[in-house]
């Protein structure tokens, strides 16, 4: 990943992820997410290519299967910020990996890297999605933790 210091935990230097050959892409509507009235909204679009894991994974050489994964942002200034950071985390391969899903329980599979995104335009936190007035805060302190500012 990256040099931290053992003592407090903070990066330092660049940290680079294991995560597989992709696309990020957004796009922005006008459909506001709940608890970010009158803002419109940010959809981001991943696609992660299909191929063999690396060195770096869990089974080196096993085969994996492509995924696509939607986000959503609210389309303000703290919402196009952690835009900002999620772009720089995925250029540094920082927002997928390969391994063990934590919700099918299925091995070798693109799964997320500990930085959590909004997969669901509603039902709250327990659906991943809005209203989650923390979320946005939640989400800069992962990306931090993985030397993202």
């Amino acid at each position: 990943m990256g040099p931290t210091c053992p003592l407090c935990k903070d990066v330092f230097g660049m940290m680079k992820g294991d995560q597989p050959d992709g696309k990020m892409t957004t796009e922005k509507r006008t459909f506001d997410l709940n608890g970010y009235p009158g803002c419109g909204t940010i959809i981001i679009n991943y696609n992660i290519s299909s191929g063999n894991q690396t060195a770096k994974h869990p089974n080196p050489g096993k085969y994996f299967h492509s995924c696509q994964r939607t986000a959503y942002l609210p389309d303000n200034k703290d919402g196009r910020e952690v835009l900002r950071l999620l772009q720089k985390a995925f250029d540094q391969k920082l927002i997928f990996t390969v391994g063990t899903s934590r919700t099918s329980g299925m091995d070798d599979v693109v799964t997320w890297n500990d930085i959590h995104h909004k997969t669901s335009t509603s039902g709250g936190p327990q659906s991943y999605g809005y209203p989650d007035p923390h979320y946005l805060g939640r989400v800069r302190e992962e990306l931090k933790a993985k030397g993202i500012e």
